[in-house]
């Protein structure tokens, strides 16, 4: 890797997150000890942080990405993410003595973000610079088919069995719709990779631009390195960050403090992805948008739902996933309205107008329930 002016901040912010992080767990400071707003302060710098390292994370994550080539640069990349928002997911449900919520609005807020403001924002500005926008039909009912099937079985499932309270799994029901998430995204990931590559292919030919690319960059050592560093330090402060989160948001009495706080972590995880859905959106790559966010839901679900469903059952800290009321038809919305949307191969501008009215709606009532 060539250390330039241009790349310092790729090389300084993932070395500068680890040593901040590990000199705050190995000096043994008593912060839990310390006033409420110094503690709100240091969680907000820490933030900040983190916030930066996620975009540098992703940087490095891409550059091996496009070394390693398909389909083991998109799982370096999902691993990466998924890594992100575990950490932060189990760091603030082990904060504290209970938090059984934490896992189901973290998830549950990024699938009305990806499918209500991402997907929103991508056709509203694709269609009010290119008119309208083609997809690729097979691929995006997929992705949507998938979502649904895991969105489904995670979070509205759990509020009718009958082994259990409202809301919740026994062991056994966990584990197995767990085991089903898994297997389903797995298989998912192949069929994309696979025999139904075509499906999910921009119909822009780049293969030219991306083998360049990958001839150009330098050797992946020092951007895995620079990955693991990074990933580290993002893990070690995401505990800092959930105790100052939560104290904070105790102190003003704040009464859907999980869904805030599921609603910052899903940002914290999805802004980078959706920035570059966004961008490839306003180039007219309609597809490779809603792969990038479409993908990035479905990773959620699948990956991180079994992860802390494991945490959970080692732990013997209680999970709440099924959702409210309000919240599943905001859900089932979100979703049916997409199947909607797509369903036609071609979108516009009124297209993300009415995912994006869906998506002000879910904000609405994480304030105003």
């Amino acid at each position: 890797m060539t250390f330039t002016r241009g790349n310092a901040a790729n090389i300084l912010l993932p070395i500068g997150c680890l040593v901040l992080a590990a000199a705050v767990h190995l000096s043994g400071f008593p912060l839990d000890q310390m006033r409420l707003m110094a503690r709100v302060i240091v969680s907000l710098l820490a933030t900040a942080l983190v916030f930066a390292t996620v975009f540098v994370v992703l940087h490095h994550a891409e550059k091996i990405a496009r070394r390693l080539g398909e389909p083991y640069g998109t799982l370096v990349l999902t691993l990466a993410v998924t890594t992100i928002e575990v950490s932060v997911i189990l760091s603030m449900m082990l904060h504290g003595e209970n938090n059984p919520t934490l896992a189901r609005e973290s998830v549950f807020s990024t699938v009305m973000i990806v499918t209500g403001g991402v997907v929103g924002l991508c056709l509203t500005l694709g269609g009010w610079k290119h008119r309208n926008q083609q997809l690729k039909q097979q691929g995006t009912n997929a992705y949507l088919a998938v979502l649904m099937a895991l969105a489904v079985l995670t979070l509205i499932l759990p509020d009718y069995t009958l082994a259990t309270e409202p809301g919740t799994f026994s062991d056994l029901q966990l584990g197995f719709v767990s085991l089903l998430s898994v297997l389903l995204y797995v298989s998912f990931v192949a069929a994309q990779m696979g025999r139904h590559r075509d499906d999910f292919v921009e119909a822009i030919d780049d293969g030219d631009e991306t083998a360049a690319e990958a001839g150009a960059a330098p050797g992946i050592g020092a951007n895995i390195l620079l990955l693991a560093a990074g990933l580290i330090g993002i893990v070690l402060l995401a505990e800092q960050i959930a105790g100052g989160i939560e104290d904070g948001l105790a102190a003003i009495q704040f009464s859907q403090a999980d869904a805030l706080v599921g609603a910052f972590i899903a940002t914290l995880v999805l802004l980078p992805e959706s920035m570059a859905a966004i961008r490839a959106a306003m180039r007219n790559e309609l597809q490779r948008s809603l792969n990038v966010a479409l993908g990035s839901a479905c990773a959620t679900i699948g990956l991180t739902i079994p992860a802390v469903a494991v945490a959970s059952l080692v732990t013997g800290k209680g999970l709440t996933l099924g959702l409210n009321a309000g919240d599943t038809v905001l859900l089932l919305l979100a979703l049916a309205i997409s199947f909607v949307s797509f369903g036609t191969g071609r979108t516009t501008v009124l297209t993300g107008l009415v995912h994006l009215v869906v998506f002000f709606a879910y904000v609405l009532l994480i304030f105003a329930p």
